[in-house]
């Protein structure tokens, strides 16, 4: 395992949470885009988090990754279709994407684990 994806996003969570507490107005109104991104329109949610995990890969944000690739999967993504989308990625992003596209599947598989550990 190269990084435990989901300890990172709660490790995360917390510097986010303070964050929120010093810019309220900002992450209220950034809480407000991501709402707004997010909501089914001519695109689904699930394609949307593909959308947003492709993107967090091909411009190397690991935090990005940690959270999009749980949301990915809670909005029913396979793996498969995570495969595709870091195809995407690759293509976007050229070497650097490779690594970080690796990253990703790894992320979206330890959720996918550790729900199914929790079923």
């Amino acid at each position: 395992m190269h990084k435990n994806w989901p300890q990172m996003a709660g490790e995360l969570s917390g510097a986010i949470r303070d964050l929120r507490g010093g810019a309220p107005d900002v992450m209220k109104a950034f809480s407000g885009m991501a709402q707004a991104a997010l909501k089914a329109n001519a695109l689904d949610t699930k394609t949307k988090e593909l959308l947003a995990l492709g993107i967090a890969v091909a411009i190397r944000c690991d935090g990005c990754v940690a959270f999009h690739a749980e949301a990915a999967l809670k909005q029913g993504a396979s793996r498969d279709e995570v495969m595709e989308t870091m195809g995407m990625a690759i293509y976007m992003g050229a070497g650097p994407s490779v690594m970080y596209a690796a990253q990703a599947v790894e992320a979206f598989d330890q959720y996918a684990a550790k729900t199914k550990d929790a079923a």
